[in-house]
């Protein structure tokens, strides 16, 4: 694994002695609805997983994979690396803490799959995107890395934004020895304030860099916190993310559904607008907020599920293949 430099102007990054890793498994078929990893950290709405051997985002196929996966989780003594894998029906998984309800939450393995489809109006395209994916389940990374994540998104394929999370993790990030091996934790808050526009540019952030930086400095300083938003009614968290810098309704929705729990919330990205114009332009209105409400309603109320695997039934060109 390459070790991230530390740029001119940063903070070095904190480092952590060489730690051993324990794990565990899950068994899949206790999982209503099973589980598909692969599916579940490479559909677009986490970036903060990566292959241990191979790129990720780059597959052909994009679901299914036994490849093992790396993360990092933060405990009450810093960070911890976390790996994962699918194979012969249960998620392996080892780790430098005690992770299991971590990785549970993170891979939503608690949701149940089969009341959420079963709750979802009937629709034919909904439902190929469901028959196509059995198991992708909605994630719940930490909110502060989802916020900068999808700051980062704007216009960018899914292979560039998680290479620009990458970047931020390897120079910004607590380093940590696991096995002879160093790896870096997600960037906190205080890590990214810390260093400047230029330096975020040159990690590939382009006119997103003073976004991140604003955004990150406001959390560092306690003016606001992501997280806070968890608390309030779904539109009301909505709008609460809007403080942010680059934070438009679109991204605040990402928050909300990828993070914070509000499985109703629908991002209106590119595809999923250009799905409403196609399938559902009886839910056009004339604001983002008039056409998310009359996109959840047709939903229904699991309409982040429906709109994640819409997305990704799109965007890997598996609609158009069916006919679509």
């Amino acid at each position: 694994m390459k070790v991230g430099t530390t740029q001119p102007g940063s903070q070095k990054a904190a480092e952590r002695p060489d730690e051993c890793m324990d794990g565990g498994t899950i068994d899949v078929g206790s999982l209503r609805g099973g589980l598909d990893l692969q599916a579940t950290v490479e559909s677009g709405q986490s970036y903060l997983w990566w292959r241990e051997s191979g790129p990720t985002y780059a597959d052909e196929t994009h679901a299914g994979s036994d490849a093992w996966y790396r993360t990092t989780v933060r405990d009450g003594t810093g960070p911890a690396l976390c790996r994962a894998r699918q194979v012969d029906g249960r998620l392996e998984w080892e780790a430098t803490a005690d992770v299991e309800n971590r990785l549970r939450r993170r891979l939503g393995l608690d949701d149940d799959l089969v009341a959420i489809r079963d709750a979802t109006p009937d629709d034919d395209l909904i439902e190929a995107a469901y028959d196509a994916f059995r198991g992708l389940r909605i994630v719940r990374d930490p909110p502060f890395p989802t916020l900068v994540t999808f700051i980062c998104s704007a216009q960018m394929r899914v292979a560039r934004i998680h290479a620009m999370q990458q970047a931020l993790r390897e120079s910004l990030g607590t380093a940590l020895t696991v096995g002879g091996e160093t790896f870096h934790a997600y960037p906190t808050p205080e890590q990214v304030a810390a260093t400047s526009e230029a330096e975020l540019r040159d990690l590939g952030l382009g006119y997103r860099a003073p976004y991140v930086l604003e955004s990150a400095r406001m959390v560092a300083a306690g003016e606001a916190d992501p997280a806070a938003a968890a608390d309030l009614p779904y539109e009301a968290a909505r709008d609460f993310l809007t403080q942010f810098v680059g934070v438009g309704d679109k991204v605040a929705d990402c928050v909300c559904l990828f993070s914070l729990d509000f499985l109703e919330a629908v991002p209106l990205d590119t595809w999923i607008q250009g799905a409403i114009a196609d399938h559902y332009p009886d839910c056009e209105r004339d604001s983002y907020a008039a056409t998310s409400r009359a996109i959840r309603e047709r939903f229904g109320p699991y309409a982040g599920y429906a709109q994640t695997y819409l997305f990704h039934y799109l965007r890997t060109g598996l609609a158009t293949e069916s006919g679509g």
